[in-house]
């Protein structure tokens, strides 16, 4: 049955993705938590934290409460957006975009816990906000008048684009697990395993569907068994830690102190957040070919808050959907909100488990690599499906092409130019996807349509 909400759909769509299992079809519980722990091994939740803690110099014990926070804050994040709000196929886990800012406020609130206290504090106020923010459905608004299927596809490239260089440069030459050599090989196994069964799982559509569903595990496997033969797989860390850890616990590990500037720099922070996240929505909802709809964002930016409040109140950062799920769903064809809810699962339990979640980051960097890279080509080539049927004429090429130049060069910019330029321009050029996306909007917007 059409609702009225979904008759207000915003023009961004594209032909069906060959999903085997929709939205709103039931898995087994057993599919549900392989496919769910799949979603995970390919996300990189662990490593936000590990770079505030170290930004901020963290020790050892609050560094571990701090990625423990984390996991639990991703899981909650996930099960109220995929059941409660949005109720589409989205995994949540900690934002990049707020790194910059953090550092800043806690620096300025004179560091230490009273410094951490002024980030929460500011989180939480601007979390509050952004609920508000969806609840009176203006953001909606400015998406719906914005955002035509042009610049919506160009968006969604982008969000693969700007992971593709991330993914080779940082997870694959840049890893330090090995040797550049050994990285590149264990990057190539994991990703020619990954489409051979894929491939496989197409060759054979009924009985080979259980190759195509799980090949992002098997690659990862496939990487770790290569990565073991090479001698650079370590599991020293997961031998070390405990199976059971009580997470941080409000105003007995830590509280929250409100600072004006600090909540307007964090506000600020959100609306970068919200505008980057769209990104991720409109990539997952191409994927599993079901158009946004008014009530779908609405419900999504209420989420997105209620998200990140749950973050701040566990002591964790702010949150957001990750476009690496729209790729992983793409792959597997299993598009079912049951999964997600075994993600956010997953994610309580790693959280709450110091050896499983040393588990996770034992996992070779070039091996994660090598699946994420097509993940992100998937994803931009996404964003080409959603353009395909539009007339490309002297305007939208600017549209396509200026965004497309702009993500590459803020992904490869000097990190030492972007710290030399004011704070409100690094918030700005520090996000490829934001920066992009807001000149895809104002080219559409502003260049005049040839007669």
């Amino acid at each position: 049955m059409i609702t009225q909400a979904d008759k207000q759909e915003l023009p961004l769509q594209s032909e069906p993705q060959q999903l085997t299992v929709l939205p709103d079809e039931k898995v087994s519980a057993a599919k549900s938590i392989l496919l769910g722990l799949q979603h995970v091994l390919a996300m990189d939740v662990y490593v936000v934290p590990f770079l505030i803690a170290m930004l901020i110099g963290l020790q050892s014990g609050q560094s571990s409460a701090l990625i423990q926070s984390t996991f639990i804050a991703a899981g909650l994040a996930t099960i109220v957006q995929t059941y409660f709000c949005m109720k589409l196929p989205i995994a949540q886990g900690p934002s990049y975009v707020p790194l910059g800012a953090i550092v800043s406020i806690y620096a300025a609130s004179g560091g230490g816990q009273l410094g951490w206290n002024s980030v929460l504090g500011a989180s939480l106020i601007g979390a509050v906000l952004v609920i508000i923010l969806g609840f009176t459905g203006f953001f909606n608004k400015i998406v719906k008048s914005l955002i035509p299927p042009i610049v919506g596809g160009t968006i969604i490239f982008i969000v693969g684009l700007s992971l593709l260089p991330v993914a080779i440069r940082d997870n694959i030459y840049g890893a330090a697990d090995a040797t550049m050599n050994q990285n590149v090989l264990l990057a190539l196994i994991s990703g020619a395993v990954l489409i051979l069964f894929v491939i496989l799982g197409s060759l054979i559509p009924r009985k080979g569907s259980i190759f195509r569903i799980m090949s992002v595990m098997i690659a990862l496997v496939a990487g770790c068994i290569a990565a073991n033969f090479m001698g650079v797989l370590d599991f020293s860390a997961v031998s070390k830690a405990r199976w059971f850890s009580m997470p941080q616990m409000p105003f007995a590990d830590f509280g929250f102190s409100f600072n004006f500037s600090a909540i307007v720099t964090m506000i600020i922070i959100y609306l970068v957040l919200l505008a980057e996240t769209t990104g991720t929505w409109f990539a997952v909802s191409n994927v599993i070919d079901k158009p946004l709809s008014e009530k779908n964002i609405n419900r999504g930016v209420i989420g997105e808050g209620i998200s990140c409040l749950i973050a701040a109140v566990l002591g964790s950062t702010p949150v957001t959907g990750y476009s690496t799920n729209a790729g992983i769903i793409s792959i597997t064809g299993i598009a079912s909100r049951r999964v997600f809810l075994a993600v956010g699962g997953w994610f309580v339990l790693f959280g709450c488990s110091g050896k499983l979640a040393a588990l996770i980051s034992s996992i070779p960097t070039a091996v994660i690599g090598g699946v994420f890279t097509i993940v992100c080509g998937i994803i931009a080539i996404n964003g080409i499906q959603v353009m395909k049927n539009e007339k490309i004429g002297e305007k939208e090429m600017y549209v396509v092409a200026v965004p497309m130049i702009l993500t590459l060069a803020l992904v490869l910019i000097p990190k030492d130019f972007l710290y030399s330029l004011p704070t409100f321009v690094q918030y700005l050029l520090g996000s490829p996807i934001l920066a992009a996306s807001l000149a895809a909007i104002l080219l559409n917007k502003l260049l005049p349509r040839r007669r």
